[in-house]
């Protein structure tokens, strides 16, 4: 009887031996080093959505201001510019390139927003002349355009538009958009 006693002592005092404790501890360590790493992963990358939408908003916001141009035959200060069936009848033409000395946007003619030689230009600001930056992250928008034909509309009354928004680190978002000569005597 007295072994029986021990063995039923021995049962009842059992507990977590020490090899058993360790192996725990490297289990639930290892899982916690895991959860760790994906959570840092999720945190470090979840900016770059907001960079992203931020870069689409100053995007959409170029390309809304630019097709809202006027796209006239003539540039405004023509004496012709109200009456002209043609780029024919102008007396002045709206070359590409700022203008009558406008200095700060909206410009009065989407052709004011390439350089002279129609080449590209980068705008780092707003229409109000502010920086397009956040915190940590400066914006540059791309913009350039050419003549194309569209559906049956010839090339000089099309204008095909390409606004692109760098930011980060190499990364852009571009955005096309046309522009036809829809009203071509608008002048106010």
């Amino acid at each position: 009887m007295c072994t029986a006693r021990r063995h039923a002592a021995r049962r009842t005092q059992a507990g977590v031996t020490l090899i058993e404790l360790v192996l725990f501890i490297v289990i639930v360590g290892v899982a916690v080093v895991g959860i760790l790493g994906v959570m840092d992963l999720t945190t470090r990358n979840s900016v770059d959505p907001q960079l992203r939408k931020q870069a689409l908003a100053i995007a959409e916001g170029m390309l809304d201001e630019i097709e809202g141009a006027r796209f006239t035959f003539c540039a405004v200060n023509d004496p012709a510019a109200e009456t002209a069936i043609s780029v024919a009848d102008c007396g002045v033409v709206e070359a590409p390139g700022i203008q009558g000395g406008a200095t700060q946007r909206p410009y009065d003619n989407v052709n004011d927003y390439v350089a002279k030689d129609g080449s590209a230009i980068t705008y780092t600001t707003d229409v109000a002349g502010n920086p397009f930056s956040s915190l940590a992250n400066q914006y540059a928008a791309t913009v350039s355009m050419n003549s194309v034909a569209l559906n049956g509309i010839a090339a000089p009354n099309v204008l095909h538009i390409q606004v692109s928004v760098a930011y980060g680190d190499k990364q852009q978002v571009v955005l096309d958009g046309y522009r036809t000569r829809y009203a071509p005597n608008s002048i106010p």
